[in-house]
Formats: C-alpha cells, sequence, structure tokens
C-alpha cells in the first residue's frame, strides 16, 4: 500500500468518478483505475460500487476512506511543520469558528497572523460542532472555537472551555424597546431566529414559558448570522443572541442590548482540537493569538521595518 493510492482513492471519492478524480489529478483514467484495482486486491474488498453516473463508496470504503483521508492530512501537516520550522513559512491552517469566535477573537488574532505567517492560506469555515467533528478527527481542520454543544468529544479529541456563555436581547439602536427592562416589556414584539431546526424557537418559547409569559412571536426564521444582523439593523425585530455580538467593531454602531433582568443561560465558548496530534508552528500561533483576545491580552503589534523607523526618527 502506497501513498499514491491513497491519494487517489480520496480523489475518487471527493469527485464522484474515475474520470473527475483523474483530471482533477492530472492523470490518465486508466493508470487511475489500475492504482485502484490494485488497492482493492490488496485489501481483498472493492471500496466503491461502480453505477453508471459514478462511483459510490462501499461501507468498508467510506471507513477506508477516512482513515485514509486522516493519513493523508497527517502526512501534509509533518511537511508543512517541517517548513515552518525551518523559517519557510508556508502551507495553510483550516480552523472552524462560530459567529461569536469571528467577532470576539478572529478579528483581534487575523492581522497579526497574516503578519507573521503571510504565505500560510487560511481556511475559515462558519460551523458549529459537532458538524466538524470528522474534518476534527481526520486533520482537515485545525481546531474550532464555537458553543458548547454539551456532548462528550470522542476519542483523539479535547474541549476546552474559552468563555463563560452570555446571551442577551438584541435589537437596532434607536429600537422603540430599548429602555424594556423586563421579558414582560416584550411580549408583543416580533422576534427573529438563526436556527434551521425548532432548537432555537424552543429555547426562545422555554424562556418566556419559565417566566409564565406568553410564546413569543417568531417572525423570521434564517441559516445565517450575517441575516439576523442585517435583518436586526434593519426593522423592529429582536433576538435572542450571544452578548459577544455587539463587542465588536462590527456590530457595536448598528446593535444595542436590551437590558431585561432576567437571566438568559447560553452554552459555554469551546476550543475542540484533537489531542494527539499537535498543531502545526501556523495553526498554533494563531490559536495561541485567539487566546490572548481570550483574556483582553493585548496582541503585540507587527513593528515597523527598521528602515522605516529610521525615517521616521529622521523626519522628527
Amino acid at each position: 500500500m502506497k501513498l499514491h493510492q491513497l491519494r487517489d482513492l480520496v480523489a475518487i471519492a471527493d469527485h464522484g468518478s474515475l474520470r473527475a478524480a483523474a483530471r482533477h489529478l492530472g492523470m490518465a483514467q486508466p493508470t487511475l483505475t489500475r492504482s485502484l484495482s490494485e488497492l482493492e486486491r490488496e485489501l481483498g474488498a472493492p471500496l466503491f460500487e461502480r453505477r453508471s453516473k459514478g462511483m459510490t463508496a462501499t461501507a468498508l470504503g467510506q471507513a477506508f476512506i477516512r482513515r485514509s483521508t486522516a493519513i493523508l492530512n497527517d502526512v501534509r501537516h509533518a511537511k508543512e511543520e517541517f517548513e515552518q520550522l525551518r523559517g519557510n513559512a508556508i502551507g495553510s491552517v483550516t480552523i472552524g469558528l462560530s459567529i461569536v469566535a469571528h467577532l470576539r477573537l478572529f478579528t483581534k488574532a487575523l492581522r497579526p497572523f497574516r503578519h507573521k505567517y503571510p504565505r500560510v492560506r487560511l481556511h475559515v469555515i462558519e460551523g458549529f460542532y459537532p458538524s466538524l467533528e470528522f474534518g476534527l478527527q481526520d486533520g482537515s481542520v485545525d481546531f474550532y472555537i464555537g458553543p458548547d454543544p454539551d456532548l462528550t468529544p470522542p476519542p483523539g479529541l479535547n474541549k476546552e472551555i474559552l468563555l463563560p456563555g452570555r446571551r442577551s436581547v438584541l435589537a437596532r439602536v434607536g429600537h422603540p424597546l430599548v429602555g424594556a427592562t423586563s421579558l414582560k416589556d416584550l411580549v408583543d414584539a416580533e422576534w427573529i431566529t438563526t436556527s434551521i431546526t425548532s432548537k432555537a424557537e424552543n429555547e426562545l418559547g422555554d424562556l418566556f414559558k419559565r417566566y409564565g409569559l406568553p410564546p413569543p412571536t417568531l417572525a423570521l426564521q434564517c441559516q445565517s448570522a450575517l441575516t439576523l444582523l442585517t435583518s436586526l439593523a434593519n426593522s423592529d425585530l429582536l433576538a435572542m443572541a450571544p452578548s459577544q455580538w455587539i463587542e465588536s467593531a462590527f456590530a457595536s454602531h448598528i446593535l444595542t442590548t436590551i437590558p431585561v433582568r432576567e437571566e438568559i443561560s447560553a452554552p459555554s465558548i469551546v476550543l475542540v482540537k484533537r489531542s494527539d496530534v499537535p498543531l502545526s508552528p501556523a495553526a498554533g500561533h494563531l490559536l495561541d493569538l485567539m487566546k490572548r483576545a481570550v483574556g483582553n491580552v493585548e496582541v503585540p503589534r507587527p513593528r515597523r521595518p527598521a528602515v522605516a523607523r529610521r525615517r521616521a526618527s529622521n523626519s522628527r
């Protein structure tokens, strides 16, 4: 079994057919077919079902593809780590972030990260755990920061609390109910949630029910934080959302909180990453910058080149 066979296998799975995978790899289709046949012969079982419209992985194939993907990612990480340790800062970093992590942490880490690793490609996925679990396990995602789903990670993944969860009632600046002090004052308001399932709606309804209030009116349901932000800013809708949203320069000028006296619980913000494989220097540096932002530790500003500092000094 050779690495190029694992590479070929994963390419077929990703592209769904021998023709598309061969085109992606820049190789002749018969060569790719031979590579797959040799691998299946060595394993003693078919990895794909051949169909007229493409290739579908068998149950055994799916398991072997996941393992192969992890191996290939570990090899890639090892090469990138080697290059980064010897000063050739190239490679890629992939992270999964919730909107809180974007607004509260990533905004403070991006500039210094790009200064130190300008040639490292950064891929940011807006998502939530556990939907990113497979990516974290196979190494295609370096780490996740977002709400705690209150699940125990599988072996090989570690979870660490970074921030306490805080939720508030958010509204546009100048909202007519901005002076309200209780959920009772918001019974007749209209609300927006960001869930494509009933979870967020149920949480909102349960909150009102807990304090003996009728269920709120859900006027808009969306699938992204961007839709929620723009809807709040351009309507009189309200949302139960993380308090950290308005701590960012992006949202602080358009949104405000309605300081109700009732307690609104929220999940903690957690870090999830592999426990058995260390992060590359680039990924580790980005995580360190984001952890500094958790505690509002001042992130060192990139220093100007010595020539620029001398010119500034001479101009005084």
